[in-house]
């Protein structure tokens, strides 16, 4: 019996064993549990409960619901599309819980909520399977063949999460080919991001667009909207002109009509008069397009009432006015030699060239292609030097330097010559009217480079305070004609007051 008894009972060291290898599966047990589950005691103190929570719980749930709808079990409504007429079954609770619309018609009291089958118009089967199918998985395929389809049926369903994805899917396909119609198709389905782009995307490249068939499809509404736009990236007002054209010859018969309201689109005047008179003026009799040319001539002819006569045609489109250029200047330590760009059209600066040298207090204007920089003082000292920026070979030239030293300086270009004028000079500060005592001119040859040697040169001008005397002396007894130009009512001026006021500007 004792033999056999001591077979039966374990030892102690196999119970101890034994012990150890339970509570290792018990580790395990918990470290596997612990990567799926969250645990944790309960906040009163001394309980033993606990509480977890399964991370893959509502994924679990989806997949096992996706299963039923694959099987067709347990679905409590099947969904028609009304154009090809395909049934998609579902369950309600997926439906109501990813869309606004299927929530609006399953919770609320339209008949719908009764209905075992609902019948949804202007829907295509193919997109209302997939928009079905991502309600349970949170996945769906864009494709360039179909993803209008599913972006038009997804905007009626309020799924915004894939109305967004496929607005960027179509935003990266667009092109100078399908802008315009991504634009028409956007505002009829209200994706208002996508119209904003696709907008965006055909002024900026409007000189393309303009040369696709898309263009020529347009009615005279969507291109009146087009041409209005103050974003059109145009060289100049002369390729508007010319695509509106292009426009009409396409069919000749049935847009003529349109002519004058969409010329009045066109800023007429501030195209040259030689333009107006070559190729305007004779596109259309009708009373309105010649008022519009008159208009124009007017502008050009009459400069001294532009502030009168300016309509919305005499302000220039934002890519036409050019940019606007940061020069130099004082920085945070002792001097900038960066220059920056800002562009209207984009509101965007950008970095653009960088100056030879450290110039503070000089002057820079902009004579036919070149950036003049004038002048200036690097430290203590001040400079005559003068130097060129050729705008299209975007390379710096250095010209004949001013005969006397100067910083703090006003340049100006009037009627072609460089004008540079007051300054602090040297040690000797020129203030009140001496401050434009020395007056100086930079000839340029028309039609040629100026910075060839011999070919620009600094000439000395009278001192501004005497033009003065002389203007005033004149004023007191004046002649014959300009008694006349008294009676008249016009300001009585000399050429070179003309010249120091609008340097003032």
């Amino acid at each position: 019996m004792s033999a056999v008894n001591q077979k039966e009972s374990p030892s102690r060291d196999s119970t101890a064993s034994t012990s150890g290898h339970i509570s290792m599966l018990a580790d395990n047990t918990l470290e596997s549990l612990s990567r799926d589950y969250s645990l944790g005691s309960l906040n009163s103190a001394g309980s033993q409960d606990e509480f977890f929570r399964c991370r893959d719980h509502a994924d679990n749930i989806l997949k096992r619901m996706q299963l039923y709808v694959d099987s067709q079990q347990l679905c409590d409504v099947v969904l028609i599309a009304g154009i090809d007429g395909k049934r998609v079954p579902a369950h309600r609770l997926v439906l109501s819980a990813s869309s606004a619309y299927f929530s609006a018609m399953f919770t609320g009291s339209l008949r719908e909520t009764k209905e075992q089958e609902v019948t949804l118009g202007e829907v295509h089967g193919d997109a209302l399977h997939l928009l079905v199918q991502y309600c349970y998985t949170g996945f769906i395929e864009m494709r360039e063949d179909t993803v209008e389809t599913l972006l038009a049926t997804a905007c009626l369903l309020q799924l915004n999460a894939v109305v967004t994805a496929c607005c960027n899917f179509l935003a990266r396909q667009l092109h100078p080919s399908n802008c315009l119609g991504f634009a028409f198709f956007a505002e009829q389905q209200s994706c208002t991001t996508l119209l904003r782009l696709a907008q965006a995307y055909t002024c900026q490249y409007f000189m393309q667009v303009c040369q696709n068939q898309e263009f020529f499809q347009l009615n005279a509404d969507q291109l009146g909207k087009l041409l209005s736009s103050d974003d059109l990236n145009v060289p100049s007002e002369q390729d508007v002109f010319h695509s509106l054209m292009s426009w009409v010859r396409h069919d000749a018969a049935a847009r003529e009509p349109h002519i004058a309201e969409l010329l009045a689109l066109v800023r007429l005047p501030l195209l040259q008069p030689a333009f107006i008179m070559d190729h305007v003026e004779n596109v259309c009799n009708a009373n309105e397009c010649q008022q519009l040319v008159m208009e124009a001539f007017k502008w050009h002819l009459m400069p001294e009432r532009r502030s009168r006569i300016a309509t919305e045609r005499t302000t220039p489109r934002k890519s036409t006015v050019g940019r606007l250029l940061a020069v130099g200047g004082m920085d945070a330590h002792k001097g900038a030699i960066s220059i920056e760009s800002y562009c209207p059209r984009l509101d965007k600066w950008t970095p653009w060239k960088h100056m030879t040298g450290r110039r503070l207090q000089f002057g820079v204007a902009v004579m036919e292609d070149k950036l003049i920089l004038v002048g200036g003082r690097d430290g203590l000292k001040t400079l005559n030097t003068v130097e060129s920026l050729d705008l299209n070979t975007m390379a710096w030239t250095p010209l004949n330097a001013m005969a006397t030293p100067r910083h703090g300086l006003g340049v100006a270009v009037l009627e072609g010559p460089l004008y540079a004028m007051g300054s602090h000079c040297a040690h000797l500060e020129l203030r009140g009217a001496h401050v434009l005592d020395a007056l100086h001119r930079r000839r340029g040859c028309p039609g040629r480079s100026s910075v060839r040697g011999g070919r620009t040169r600094w000439f000395r001008l009278p001192s501004l305070h005497r033009v003065l005397r002389s203007a005033h002396q004149q004023m007191e007894s004046p002649g014959a004609d300009e008694q006349k130009t008294r009676r008249r009512g016009r300001k009585y001026t000399t050429g070179f007051l003309v010249f120091s006021g609008a340097t003032r500007c």
